[in-house]
C-alpha cells in the first residue's frame, strides 16, 4: 500500500498547440511525496500539428510511462479510462459586421418563427373570442391581451433559458443546456471509439 501510486484521469483537457502535456494536467495523483513531484512532472504526450484538434491519452499509455519511472509501484487506474485533449488554435477575432449579419439572421430566424407558429394555431383568434367572452365587445385588436402575452411570452423564454444576458438566473440548468450536455456527452463517447488508435486494431490473415 505504500507504494501504490492512484490515478484519476481527467474527462477532457483543453491545451495550446506545441505544448507538452504532463501528467499532472490530464490526471488527479495520489502518490508517496518522494516520488509524487517526479509523475507530476512526467511527460505523457507532446502536441504536434499532426494531431490536429482531438488527441486520445488512453490509461494504458499513462500507466505504461508511469512503469519506466517506476518499477517498483502498483498503479491503481480509477475513473475514466481515456482523457479527452482538445487543441485550441488562436482564433481570429470576428469582425464587427459578421457579427451583426450573424445576430440580424438570427433575430429575423427567431421572429418568423414564432409568428409562423401563431399564425398556425390562430393565436389572434383566439385572442378576439378570448376578449369577446369576458366583455361582450368585438375588437380586432384586444391589446389588453395581446400586450401582456407578449411581454409574458419575452419573460417565459428568459426562464425557459435561465439567462439574462450573461448572468444566470439560479443554479439549476435550463432545458437547453441539458441538450448540449447530452450532446457534448455523445461526441466525447464518439471520439473516444473513433480517435483512441489503441481500440481500432487490424489482424490480418496470417
Amino acid at each position: 500500500m505504500e507504494n501504490t501510486i492512484y490515478i484519476r484521469l481527467r474527462h477532457r483537457v483543453e491545451v495550446k498547440e506545441n505544448e507538452r502535456i504532463r501528467l499532472k494536467d490530464v490526471a488527479l495523483i495520489i502518490a508517496p511525496e518522494n516520488i509524487l513531484p517526479t509523475l507530476e512532472n512526467l511527460c505523457i504526450y507532446e502536441v504536434t500539428k499532426e494531431d490536429k484538434n482531438t488527441i486520445i491519452i488512453d490509461g494504458m499509455q499513462v500507466i505504461k510511462h508511469i512503469t519506466f519511472q517506476t518499477n517498483e509501484s502498483e498503479i491503481q487506474l480509477i475513473g475514466p479510462p481515456q482523457t479527452i485533449i482538445e487543441v485550441v488554435y488562436k482564433k481570429s477575432r470576428l469582425s464587427f459586421p459578421i457579427f451583426l449579419i450573424v445576430w440580424f439572421l438570427l433575430f429575423i430566424g427567431s421572429a418568423f418563427t414564432i409568428m409562423n407558429f401563431h399564425e398556425d394555431v390562430s393565436m389572434q383568434l383566439v385572442h378576439q373570442k378570448l376578449f369577446y367572452l369576458l366583455t361582450g365587445i368585438k375588437d380586432s385588436k384586444p391589446l389588453v391581451f395581446q400586450i401582456p402575452y407578449s411581454i409574458g411570452l419575452g419573460l417565459g423564454m428568459i426562464l425557459f433559458f435561465n439567462h439574462v444576458f450573461k448572468k444566470r438566473i439560479n443554479e439549476e440548468p435550463s432545458p437547453l443546456e441539458v441538450e448540449m450536455f447530452n450532446y457534448q456527452q455523445a461526441i466525447d463517447q464518439y471520439l473516444v471509439m473513433h480517435e483512441n488508435k489503441e481500440r481500432m486494431k487490424k489482424i490480418h490473415d496470417r
